[in-house]
Formats: C-alpha cells, sequence, structure tokens
C-alpha cells in the first residue's frame, strides 16, 4: 500500500505492507488526514515522543472505514465510518485502539472528520479536564488561530466563559479568532498583551490559559493570570526553554500544568476520549464545533500540502485525501 515514510532521502511516498490489527485495534481504509504542527517536524527527522526517525509511517489524524478488526475490538463494526488518531495516518491503510476513534456524524464528509479528533480530545481535556473551566469564568487561549487552538476558543464558549481571549502574532489570523469565539485578540509578541487581558478582566487576569506558546510568554503569562488560577502548558511553539518568573508564580499561587499525549497510556487516552463524546458530542454532531479546512490537497501532493503548512499563511486546517 502507499504510505508517506520518512527515509534516508527525508519523508516521501512509499510502499510498505498493509498492517493487520491485533487485539484491540482496527483496520481503518483511510480516506482523508489532518496535518498537524507535530507532523511538520516529523517529516525533518525529528522525534515525536517514541515515534519518529527513518521507517516511521507518518501522520496522526484520519478519518476512514473499518475495514478489519483485531480479536478484541469492540463496539465498531466493518463499515462503520469513524475519524480518529494515532500514528501512521498518512497511508491508504492505519491501526487504531478501539478506544481511540469517534463514529464520524453522517452529515459529515471525510475531509471535514479528519480536522477534528485531535483538536477535540487535546483541547476538550486541556479547557475542562484540567483546566476546570467554570461557567463565567476567563481564559486565554495562546496560540489560537492553529487548528487546535480555534477548537479551544469554541469549547471554552460552548462550557460557557464569560470572557475568551485568544492570541496571534499574524493580524490576519487575529483578526478572524472573534468568528470562532474570541471576544478580544492579543498579539502576544507585543509586549502590552498582558496590559490589555488586565484591563478586560478588571485588572485581575484570567481565570485560566490554556498555553501553545511557551517560551518567552512563560512569565507573561503568569502575570496575566488571576491569583489562584491555572495554566494549562499543552505546547512549546515559543521554544522548550525561558526564562521562568519563580516568585511571580509563587505569589499569585497558580496552578501551573503540564499536558500532552506523547506520554499517556493507551487507557488514559481511551478516557479522553470518552470524555468528550460524553461531554460535548452533541455539539459536534450538531456542527456547533466544527473547524475551517484551509486547503484540500490529494495524498500524491502532500509534499505540498507541507510546503503549504511550513509557508505558515493558513488558518485552519490543511487535510490530504486518498
Amino acid at each position: 500500500m502507499k504510505a508517506y515514510v520518512y527515509g534516508a532521502n527525508g519523508a516521501e511516498i512509499s510502499d510498505v505492507a498493509k498492517p493487520a490489527p491485533k487485539g484491540t485495534q482496527v483496520l481503518v481504509k483511510v480516506h482523508a488526514c489532518g496535518l498537524n504542527r507535530a507532523d511538520l517536524g516529523m517529516t525533518k527527522g525529528h522525534a515525536h515522543g517514541s515515534a519518529g526517525g527513518a521507517g516511521t509511517v507518518l501522520g496522526m489524524e484520519w478519518a476512514g472505514e473499518i475495514a478489519g478488526l483485531g480479536p478484541e475490538a469492540k463496539g465498531v463494526k466493518i463499515g462503520d465510518k469513524v475519524m480518529g488518531s494515532g500514528g501512521a495516518a498518512f497511508a491508504e491503510y492505519t491501526l487504531a485502539d478501539h478506544g481511540r476513534l469517534f463514529r464520524a456524524p453522517s452529515n459529515m464528509n471525510f475531509e471535514e472528520a479528519a480536522t477534528l479528533p485531535v483538536a477535540l480530545a487535546t483541547m476538550h481535556n486541556a479547557v475542562v479536564t484540567n483546566g476546570a473551566l467554570q461557567p463565567g469564568q476567563t481564559v486565554l487561549i495562546q496560540g489560537a488561530s492553529s487548528g487546535v487552538g480555534l477548537m479551544a476558543l469554541q469549547i471554552a464558549k460552548l462550557k460557557g466563559a464569560k470572557l475568551v481571549i485568544g492570541s496571534s502574532t499574524d493580524a490576519g489570523r487575529r483578526g478572524r479568532l472573534k468568528e470562532f469565539g474570541a471576544d478580544l485578540a492579543v498579539d502576544s509578541s507585543d509586549p502590552g498583551w498582558v496590559k490589555q487581558v488586565l484591563e478586560a478582566t478588571g485588572g485581575e487576569g484570567v481565570d485560566l490559559i490554556v498555553d501553545q506558546v511557551s517560551g518567552k510568554v512563560a512569565s507573561q503569562n503568569l502575570a496575566a493570570t488571576r491569583v489562584k488560577g491555572r495554566i494549562v502548558n499543552v505546547g512549546r511553539l515559543g521554544g522548550t526553554h525561558a526564562d521562568f518568573n519563580f516568585d511571580l508564580h509563587a505569589a499569585r499561587r497558580i496552578n501551573y500544568i503540564g499536558v500532552t499525549f506523547r506520554t499517556r497510556s493507551i487507557e488514559e487516552i481511551r478516557e479522553i476520549f470518552d470524555e468528550v463524546r460524553k461531554d460535548i458530542w452533541g455539539a459536534v454532531e450538531s456542527r456547533k464545533l466544527q473547524l475551517p479546512i484551509d486547503k484540500v490537497f490529494a495524498f500524491d501532493d502532500i509534499g505540498k500540502a507541507f510546503e503549504h503548512m511550513e509557508a505558515n499563511k493558513h488558518l485552519g486546517k490543511i487535510v490530504v485525501t486518498l
């Protein structure tokens, strides 16, 4: 089967063996895949958790149909239209754990479905489970113009936040954040953004920051968070190391929480998918929670899709179809 593989000459389409499901795995005939920022790093040979390196079939988000079942797979049958996440997604067939997928709503095509699994699981876990957002609270999403960031804005609004703030360093994308639930959009590369957040919150700061940037904004985040507020760190787009004001962290008594899928067990991931189904799935089915598709590429043009991502001019998801 065709797959997008990282090898000695970089990432390219190659022929690989079709996988076979074992245990709780299902075999999925892939119809569409969503690109994520971590995929871009892996095309350059970077590892993502334990995945990556020569011989790796790339990709982590897909939509398709169940084509086979492992002997312990439950809850799905052959022919079901599904969407999910996991490794080796950029291929004609991929494997997934039976608990790491969603049934794709009937009113959603494969391209639309492929945009959602990573964003839904990541940001429900960050905003609701770890962020503990309550109705009437205030929230800032750092890096809000990414696909997962746009989903975070929408989930925060859905869960009753009274003020949702999004950041983007790109003026064009920043200007569109209100379409996805932001009441205020700030430029985190402007030193004055903390003052804007404090002014919008009566001088107190926000209850919750979901931070995809980190790096140079880490200490600024502390200043923009209220006493006894929460910061959930889900990324490092601004770098893995930076100055951190430990005194300010202590003075504001901030609960600073780190989350990632890279070190989670399959049992933990199943629980996250279950929570999405229980809590917000109705909003997915009604299309209240959805992501824009920036551009769709054929699988044979997947290299061009990554060039488009690297140009960093898109808003919403980049999708490849098989």
